[in-house]
This record gives structure tokens, sequence and C-alpha cells, in this order.
């Protein structure tokens, strides 16, 4: 069995400005999904599926076919529309955000049917990343309510150029997430780490508190699992205009009522990211030094 990459590429990245999964920061133009494909294949993932939009199918289409993947991995896509409800519902008026992550996940349900590992288009995991999660998701395989997820540490996941939102993770003595919290506002202070709170009052966090950087692991159960709990999530917030249903509300509900564990997966990968137009520098160096170290 060979697990299956989503990849979350949905969003226009509206802090970076415009369609930043398709910026070649790599050294020969490469796009930071390049690296997260060629990683996927060499750790043994036998598809990607893309979640994207109509509004730029074909520019987004024509990259990923310009970098000669369809030979080594199978590539599908699907597409996340406001409007791609359950059956009774509808898209309150005024309504233009797009309603969350987990909901980007359901659109793929028709076509993953084994265990799949989910991550963001433009996001850089590392390559140990995918071999960990590639590993364990081998493992999986006609089980139910056993995810898993890999944990970055806070300090190596954050913007020198601005504030950023990460879920922390609570992890149990047997490397079992406990319980995931959504913290936004998070920053470097002279103080230490910080998040803001909703009153705008700051809150330190521990430099290597475990977070989710959205790289999770799903037996195919979950679709019709998080189905049900997103009609539930419409029937309270479907009437809002910026509600979102995320993926660690789901985890959350599914591990506080006993139907799944996920186990947190270690990683000696590195993450980095552009969250703001400034940190592309940063990317553009750490990738032409990864090249000449020969990873890629």
């Amino acid at each position: 069995m060979k697990p299956t990459l989503l990849v979350l590429a949905a969003g226009m990245g509206s802090r970076y400005g415009g369609l930043k999964q398709m910026d070649g920061v790599g050294p020969h133009g490469e796009i930071i999904m390049d690296y997260s494909i060629t990683d996927a294949i060499r750790a043994g993932f036998g598809k990607v599926v893309f979640v994207i939009r109509h509004s730029f199918e074909q520019e987004f289409k024509a990259r990923i076919n310009a970098g000669h993947f369809g030979n080594k991995i199978e590539v599908e896509y699907v597409f996340q529309e406001l409007d791609k409800l359950p059956a009774g519902f509808t898209v309150p008026e005024g309504r233009e955000k797009p309603w969350g992550t987990n909901h980007a996940i359901l659109m793929a349900k028709e076509v993953i049917h084994e265990p799949f590992a989910i991550i963001n288009a433009d996001d850089f995991y590392g390559r140990d990343a995918f071999q960990v999660i590639g590993d364990h998701l081998r493992t999986l395989e006609g089980t139910k309510g056993k995810y898993c997820m890999v944990g970055y540490r806070l300090e190596n996941t954050l913007s020198e150029n601005g504030t950023v939102s990460r879920g922390v993770c609570n992890v149990d003595a047997n490397g079992l997430l406990a319980g995931m919290t959504e913290r936004l506002g998070i920053g470097r202070t002279p103080d230490g780490i910080m998040y803001k709170d909703n009153d705008g009052s700051l809150h330190p966090l521990e430099a290597d508190a475990t977070v989710s950087m959205n790289l999770f692991g799903f037996t195919p159960d979950y679709f019709e699992q998080s189905e049900k709990l997103f009609v539930d999530f419409l029937k309270e917030h479907g009437n809002e205009l910026k509600s979102e249903y995320y993926i660690p509300f789901a985890v959350n509900t599914f591990i506080a009522s006993g139907y799944a564990t996920m186990r947190v997966l270690k990683t000696t990968a590195q993450w980095f990211g552009v969250t703001y137009k400034e940190d592309r520098p940063m990317v553009v160096e750490r990738l032409k030094r990864l090249h000449e170290e020969g990873i890629y």
C-alpha cells in the first residue's frame, strides 16, 4: 500500500500577495510544492491530490505539469468552492471567506481511499518529515481512528517579519495528542515568545512547545466522520460570514469523544515557509543551501 499526499492549495496567500504557491523560490525557479512532491515520491507516496479553486485552475495545472511529476506519481485535482456544502445548506449572503482547512479535506473524499497525509502547499516540511509520516501511514491500512501528525518545535516555525498562528499541542506520556489549541499572534518579544489573546493581552509560550504545521496523517474514515461534524458546525455557524471549519477543531472533537487517537511523530526536519513577503529571501537562501549540499 502506498499512501496519498493531499495538498491544500486553494488559498491565495492574501498576506503575501498573489498566488504564492506559484512563486519560484528555488535556484532553478522551483516552487515549494516541487520539494514537497519530490520528498513524497522519495518517501514512497503513490498519489498526490491537489485541492485548488477553479479561478486559477489552468495556471496551477500548467505549473504542476511543468514539474514533470506525472510519470513518477499519480496526480489528481479537486476543487474547494464556497457552495460545496452538504445537502440542505447554502452559502449565506455576503460570505466570501472559504470554509477552512477541514472543508478543504472533504473535497477529496471521492478520490482518496487509502491512508493519506495532508500538507499546506506553501510550506517546506523537509524530507525526513515525509519519510516519518509515510512509514507510519503504511502501518495503518485497514484501521480506523488511528491518526498521526508530525510535530515541530515552536521556535523553528516563527517568522521574523510578523506574527503567526500555530496549533499548540498537548502531548501525553504515550506520545499521543491530548489536545490542540490554536494560538494567534505568536511572535518573539524581548520577554520571549508570546501569543496574543482575544483581548489583546500577551501570554508566554515555551520555545520547545510542540506545534502543528498541518502535516497530519489520516485513514479514509476521517472523511465520513468529518462530514458529520461539518453538518453540526454548519447548524451552529453556517450563517456567519467568517467562521471556518479548521482541522484542529475536528481532531480535538474526535479525540475528546474517544473515537480517535493521534500519534505525534518526531522529525529531524526543519520547517520554513513564506508567511510574509519579507520571508522570501530567507527561503531562497535556505533552498540554495540545500541544493549546494546535494539534498536536491
